[in-house]
């Protein structure tokens, strides 16, 4: 048999090449590439010289189809093999140990020499490399025989370089280290035959298989940052935790923080990716990135340092207000400020700024109106200057947060509370990191929701309802936060039912102690979160729940039809495929924001899906209603926050049932009209009368243009038509107002609210003007010799018809903004939502201030004409004094704006009597001919005008004949 001598030196060779520049002082660059170098030859060689040789000899590199020349930096012998005939040894030079594949392929594991000829494979040596291995051993009964069988199964590791074993109350655990990257195959062969073997369950954790990148030093504070980690195989997941102040957090995608494995390359077959958007202290710690296949799992671990400004700065002011009032000029005042900042190794420097002054010294000079001090639930409120607002931080035992309050001088507003429970906020602080990516996993999101359902049963405070509805606003905006993570964040099935059950004890509560404005967007906000949250939860479909109930909310899946009612709501499906889910609420409606004229039932149905592919779906919900009601079918508008009927109609009603059927999904309910539904006949009435009162109040402004100067000869004449003009033009623009409103439903909000503001100041000012006249006219009977000054009359008259109504209009619209509630409802008139409240008010109270000085006028020129007629006591005085007191009723009820009385009946008559739509019809006829009565009463009625009108016709014709006789005569002249 013949002899060869194989060597085989394999160089860990590091080359590069060169870019030379264009000039001579140009800095070079190269990339780095690293080689393997074999040479066989069937003598012995030294591999020094061979080493010495690769210097001198031209080498290229191809990268990406181009050639490049390299030049060799360092070269190493990390092996040889010597062969002779068929026998074979090979080494690993010192610090290399055989590859995994040398170790599999050949059984040439940890000897340092293998007798199998495996110069053929590459690598054949690889550097040290040291990787830890530990694992945890679930089970009973352990003893020495299984720590030896573990030993002698780990042995079976490519490099092994020892294990630990240590006996715990489960079982054991164990470290071991390897001096190669394992391969996760070989590792959990070893761990599936040990569960097999010993009925157990090992988990397996190593450290030093995955590379890592990430910030090497402190980073700043509010900076993107992103850490990456690469596995060179592939495994089945992959994910990042944080350790911090023995607190540990599984980190997802969220608001923050974004968790990508698209990074992959040939070289790394896995890979995970986390960036954060905005580093702040909560991202402080140490971040563990895990590749996990089957029971092993590969991890790496580093520190990420911030340099923090503090999150969250609690300050204590001592005292909470200054109070200048119990000195006369300026004062010095000591400020005790007390500011905690989580700890921190962190220098700060503090500074403090109030009216953008900074450090320098404040002169606050003493207010005209001070809120005297209060004590109100054991809370001291000290005087405050007006318009400013006292931030109290201390709360009750048991609970965090503040309360604020507000001076409006010299009365003080409502208290704000915002002290809510300790675990709430816990749960609250939980959320808001669930949702930027802290924790944001299963089990945290399950602990959220039943920290929520038990928290919501907590007692009512009968005594204080804005303290409880802190807490309810607490609670509320944690279902917001997980509505809202639920869309990035998986949540399953397995929070519903203590989602279902929290979100029923929030209605279960009394939502009182806040104004309209936030008890609606409350309410609203609640549907959205609960939509929401139903939508996105992702469905078990094996162990999903079909149903859930509870005393205020019932949640049901339907698969393309729901045969069963939700809280007695029927639901039929047509062209809707896949799963529905439905959720019945009792107890929101009311809460919500709903129109003044419409009561809403108890009962809200939330359909939702998934995915909404579905083209063409048709909804059928069958809604129990009362008898002698006008139902509407609505949904929730999200986006304007208000009912609206858009896709939906009313089938079918009876005395039981009102059918709707609607063609998208939403929340659902019934609308129901207080009063009967609209009567035709007033409409019809309406609209002519004030075509008619139109018409006739602009024969009146004409004739009163054309009669002026002969009808007005004295200041008491001046003064009755200047006010009878202005009561016309303004009765002529609110008609035209009113009349505008049935033609401006479709062009939206803004026109609508110039026509209420116009309605409200045209008949506004036209009242105004009408008590002018009252006023004007008992002055002139009671002060018989002392008339009134023309110059006199007009200053007072024009400050109480033009300024007055102007100042509350705009008043009333500015507080309205302010405030936050609406100055007019979808029929472009003043909103009344109850007894003082609502923007209504602003015309009801000066319009029957205004009516009652009216009735009182119209008395007293009774009264006046009785007293005239007491002399004389035949029949015929009593019978003139008889006509004069109703030719005074009769002329001064429309002009006075007596009728309206009528309207003011209305609100206290019952809408199902008989005696309400008699005074409705009595109502719309003398107040929408009004514009009618006045043009009979101030031109027909008045002789000097009518006198003065025939005059000016009798003129006119006696003119017209003249001409003609005059164009006759002259034709008969030519003809002679």
């Amino acid at each position: 048999m013949g002899s060869r001598v194989f060597m085989c030196l394999i160089g860990i060779v590091y080359i590069y090449y060169q870019v030379f520049a264009n000039t001579a002082n140009e800095e070079t660059s190269g990339d780095v590439y690293f080689g393997e170098l074999m040479v066989e030859s069937n003598v012995t060689l030294n591999a020094h010289d061979i080493e010495s040789a690769l210097k001198d000899l031209p080498l290229t590199v191809d990268v990406e189809g181009k050639s490049h020349n390299v030049a060799v930096l360092l070269s190493e012998v990390i092996s040889e093999c010597v062969i002779v005939g068929d026998k074979s040894t090979c080494n690993c030079s010192e610090n290399y140990f055989w590859s995994n594949e040398v170790c599999t392929s050949e059984n040439c594991c940890n000897g340092t020499f293998c007798t199998a000829n495996v110069s053929h494979i590459t690598p054949l040596c690889v550097a040290r490399y040291k990787v830890q291995i530990n694992g945890s051993v679930i089970m009973s009964g352990w003893d020495k025989t299984k720590e030896a069988k573990l030993t002698s199964e780990l042995q079976k590791l490519n490099a092994f370089d020892g294990v630990n074993i240590s006996e715990n109350a489960e079982g054991a655990k164990f470290e071991a280290a390897v001096n190669v990257k394992v391969l996760t195959s070989e590792l959990q062969k070893i761990v599936t035959t040990l569960e097999k073997e010993w009925n157990a369950v090992i988990w397996v954790d190593t450290v030093g298989m995955v590379t890592m990148e990430s910030p090497d030093s402190k980073v700043c504070y509010m900076t993107r940052q992103q850490l990456i980690c690469f596995l060179e195989e592939k495994t089945d997941s992959a994910g990042w935790n944080l350790t911090r102040q023995d607190e540990r957090f599984e980190i997802n995608s969220g608001t923050v923080a974004t968790v990508s494995q698209s990074c992959a390359t040939d070289e790394y077959k896995s890979c995970v990716n986390l960036t954060i958007e905005e580093v702040t202290g909560l991202w402080e710690g140490t971040y563990e990135c895990g590749f996990t296949k089957g029971s092993v799992r590969h991890t790496a671990k580093t520190q990420l340092y911030v340099a923090l400004l503090p999150d969250e700065i609690n300050v204590e002011l001592k005292p909470l207000v200054v109070d200048c009032s119990k000195e006369d000029g300026s004062q010095t005042v000591a400020l005790s400020v007390a500011v905690s900042i989580r700890q921190s190794n962190e220098t700060y420097t503090f500074w403090w700024s109030y009216l953008s002054k900074g450090k320098e010294e404040v002169e606050e000079t003493q207010g005209t109106s001070v809120c005297k001090e209060e004590v109100l639930h054991g809370v001291t409120w000290p005087n405050t200057p007006f318009g400013h607002t006292v931030y109290n931080r201390t709360c009750e035992l048991g609970k965090v947060g503040y309360n604020s309050r507000t001076c409006d001088g010299p009365l003080w507003q409502e208290v704000f509370y915002y002290c809510i429970n300790e675990e709430l906020n816990k749960i609250s602080d939980a959320a808001s990191k669930f949702q930027m990516g802290i924790g944001a996993s299963q089990k945290v999101a399950m602990g959220i929701f039943e920290g929520l359902k038990n928290q919501s049963t907590s007692t009512y405070d009968s005594d204080n309802p804005g303290s409880n509805m802190a807490e309810i606003a607490a609670s509320v905006s944690i279902l917001g936060v997980m509505a809202d993570s639920s869309k990035l964040i998986d949540i399953d099935d397995r929070v519903l039912p203590d989602f279902v059950n929290a979100s029923s004890n929030m209605l279960n509560k009394s939502w009182e102690g806040v104004n309209s404005t936030v008890l609606q967007n409350l309410s609203s906000n609640y549907l959205v979160s609960m939509e929401n949250l139903v939508k996105n939860v992702k469905i078990n479909q094996s162990n999903s729940p079909e149903h859930l109930n509870s005393p205020n909310v019932e949640l049901k899946f339907c698969y393309n039809a729901c045969p069963e009612p939700v809280f007695n709501i029927g639901v039929n499906l047509t062209n809707v495929t896949g799963r529905i889910r439905t959720v019945a609420l009792k107890g929101l409606t009311d809460k919500l924001k709903n129109p003044k004229n419409k009561n809403v039932t108890s009962l809200l149905l939330s359909l939702t899906k998934e995915d909404n592919n579905d083209t063409d779906l048709q909804i059928g919900l069958n809604f129990p209603t009362g008898e002698g009601i006008e139902p509407s079918c609505v949904f929730w508008n999200t986006t304007t926050n208000e009912w609206s009927d858009e896709g939906c109609t009313v089938k079918s009603t009876d005395k039981n049932y009102t059918f709707c059927e609607c063609n998208h999904l939403t929340a659902f309910s019934i609308l129901m009209a207080k009063e009967a539904p609209e009567d035709p006949v007033l409409s019809m009435i309406t609209n002519v009368g004030l075509g008619v009162s139109i018409c006739s109040l602009l024969i009146f402004l004409i004739i009163e243009s054309l009669v002026w100067s002969a009808v007005v000869k004295t200041n008491l004449s001046h003064f009755r038509h200047t006010a009878m003009v202005n009561i016309a033009v303004f009765l002529l623009l609110a008609n035209c107002s009113f009349l505008a409103t049935n033609f401006l439903k479709t062009l939206g909000d803004s026109w609508c609210l110039v026509i209420t503001a116009c309605k409200h100041l045209f008949y506004l000012a036209m009242f105004c003007w009408m008590l002018c006249l009252s006023v004007m006219l008992v002055h002139q009977l009671i002060f018989v010799f002392s008339p009134l000054r023309k110059r006199v009359f007009m200053f007072l008259s024009s400050i109480v018809g033009y300024v007055c109504p102007l100042v509350i209009v705009g008043a009333s619209y500015v507080y309205y903004k302010y405030t936050g509630d609406r100055y007019h409802d979808e029929n472009c008139w003043l909103v009344f939502n109850g007894l003082l409240d609502g923007s209504l008010h602003a015309f009801i109270l000066p319009v029957g201030t205004v009516i009652l000085t009216n009735l009182f006028s119209m008395v007293v020129v009774i009264l006046t004409l009785l007293k005239s007629s007491v002399p004389d006591n035949s029949k015929t005085d009593d019978k003139e004094t008889a006509k004069s007191i109703l030719k005074v009723v009769i002329f001064l009820t429309p002009v006075f704006g007596v009728t309206w009385v009528i309207g003011f009946c209305l609100q206290l008559l019952d809408s199902k009597s008989p005696l309400h739509k008699i005074a409705s019809y009595t109502f719309t006829i003398v107040n929408s001919f009004q514009g009618l009565f006045i043009l009979v009463m101030g031109c027909i009625v008045e002789k000097k005008v009518r006198d003065e009108v025939l005059k000016l016709l009798t003129e006119k014709s006696k003119g017209h004949m003249q001409s003609i006789k005059k164009s006759t005569s002259t034709t008969l002249t030519k003809d002679k």
